[in-house]
Order: C-alpha cells, then sequence, then structure tokens
C-alpha cells in the first residue's frame, strides 16, 4: 500500500462513506449533513461535484438546481443564495475541505467541466492525500487523477465492467492490468439481474489489493450480510444506523479489519 492510499484508507475498516452526507435534518450535500455524518461516526464523506459557470467546483449531485435552471449557468455567488432548507445553500469543495480540514472525501466528478476546478480547490488546500476521486466515466477520472497528485481513486464504470468479464471468464491474470492505480471499486450489489458483490468478486479484488465498497445500502439487515460476505465499505445515506453495525461487526471480528488487512499491497499505487 502506497503512503497515499494508507492515508485515505485509514482509519481500519470496514468502511462507512455517508452518501452525501446525513440528510436526516438538513440537504444533501451540504455542510449540515456532512457535519451530522461525520458526529454519527461516518469514515468518510462521499459526495459530488459539478462546475459553476464562474468556474468553481460545486456540491451537487444534479445538474439542476430546485426551479428547474441548470447548475453550470450560474454562478457560485447565485448558488450561495438558493435556500435549500434548514439554513442551507449551496456549498464549494472548497469550502468542505476548508470546513472539515481532517475529513477524508470521496468525490464523484459528474461532468467533464467540473474537472479542472475540482483539481484546482484540492491541490489548493493540500488536501489530496485525504480525498479519492472517481466518475461513471473513466475519461474524467484519469483527466482529475492525473491533476491531483497524491489522490487515490475508485474504478469507473467502464473499467467495473471489464473487472466483471475477467472475473466471469477466469481471467484473473488481467485484473492486475484492469485495475492498475485503483484502490477501490464501487459497486451496486447487483446491476439488473447481475449480482456484482459475490464471494468470488471479493476474493479476486482482495488478492490484488482492492477494496470492495458497495453503494447505497441503507437496511441494516442488508449492511450485516454484506459486512459478514466481507465487503470493505459501506456507501450509505444512513450513517446513524451503519455505524452501530460497523461497531457490532468489529466486535464480532476481535476489532480487526477482517480482510482489510489480510489483503496484498501489490496493487496500490
Amino acid at each position: 500500500m502506497t503512503a497515499d492510499a494508507a492515508a485515505f484508507l485509514a482509519p481500519p475498516g470496514p468502511r462507512i462513506l455517508a452518501h452525501r452526507g446525513l440528510s436526516l435534518e438538513g440537504p444533501e450535500n451540504t455542510l449540515l449533513a456532512f457535519l451530522a455524518a461525520l458526529a454519527a461516526g461516518a469514515t468518510h464523506l462521499e459526495t459530488d461535484v459539478r462546475a459553476t459557470s464562474d468556474g468553481m467546483a460545486v456540491l451537487s449531485h444534479d445538474p439542476t438546481v430546485p426551479d428547474g435552471r441548470a447548475l453550470n449557468r450560474l454562478t457560485m455567488a447565485q448558488l450561495g443564495r438558493i435556500d435549500l432548507g434548514n439554513g442551507q445553500s449551496y456549498c464549494s469543495l472548497a469550502e468542505a475541505l476548508a470546513a472539515f480540514p481532517e475529513a477524508r472525501f470521496n468525490v464523484d466528478v459528474k461532468s467533464a467541466d467540473a474537472v479542472l476546478p475540482a483539481a484546482r480547490a484540492i491541490r489548493r488546500a493540500a488536501a489530496g492525500r485525504r480525498v479519492l476521486l472517481t466518475s461513471f466515466s473513466e475519461t474524467r477520472r484519469r483527466r482529475v487523477v492525473r491533476a491531483v497528485p497524491g489522490a487515490v481513486s475508485s474504478a469507473s464504470a467502464p473499467v467495473v465492467a471489464l473487472m466483471m468479464a475477467a472475473v466471469t471468464l477466469g481471467q484473473r491474470w488481467a485484473l492486475p492490468r484492469l485495475l492498475r492505480g485503483i484502490s477501490a471499486v464501487q459497486v451496486p450489489e447487483r446491476a439488473g439481474p447481475v449480482r456484482i458483490v459475490t464471494p468470488r468478486v471479493i476474493r479476486r479484488m482482495h488478492a490484488i489489493g482492492v477494496e470492495v465498497h458497495v453503494w447505497t445500502v441503507n437496511d441494516p439487515e442488508r449492511m450485516r450480510r454484506l459486512l459478514a460476505l466481507g465487503v470493505d465499505g459501506l456507501v450509505t445515506d444512513r450513517t446513524d444506523l451503519a455505524v452501530p453495525i460497523r461497531s457490532e461487526h468489529r466486535r464480532r471480528h476481535g476489532g480487526d479489519d477482517g480482510p482489510v488487512s489480510e489483503r496484498s499491497p501489490s496493487n496500490r499505487g
């Protein structure tokens, strides 16, 4: 494991990645939601980044604001005046990194125009070693990772598809090359009729030093089942439920990291 991966993938797992924060009382992807998630015990904050019209990285999953206007046609100042509820408005990536200087952020770059603004915000905050950068687009993922020295990454959707094909066809030799430079695969448990998270997939990922994080898991019984299966992280809207279940799981396993601590570090970095 490289120092960069070790910095992001600490403390010991399993990891609880708060999906857009914890938005029981405040809107998602806001400072209040992130504060609530950290207070509930999240190990990581998961968020989405888009670009404003004046070239700022703003935290938003959706491409439009509540009144239907395109987010990327508005300035950061204009977005900051939109009331999202409970005293919250749109937050820039720079603001979030500054507000939570010890927090680890899992950042999904949602659009091509957000690549450079996101990279600038992370570099200016000297936050590269506490950020994981990813995207459904492999092109975007590669661009933003190149622009942020020290950041780690999870696999894009096309790479996950190739990984699944290699596992299904028994082509273990192809996995280290496909996942070179990847620290985690972050996947749903199923994609339509195809089950992605299986014991075989978890074993193959762990054998090459890649973590398996599953999204979006809000049901307590699913959380327990997936942790028992050996996944390394849960991406969840319900940090408040996941953290006690994680503690229960760690107590049952003697407080160790289970599969995380047993993996080969050969693919990190």
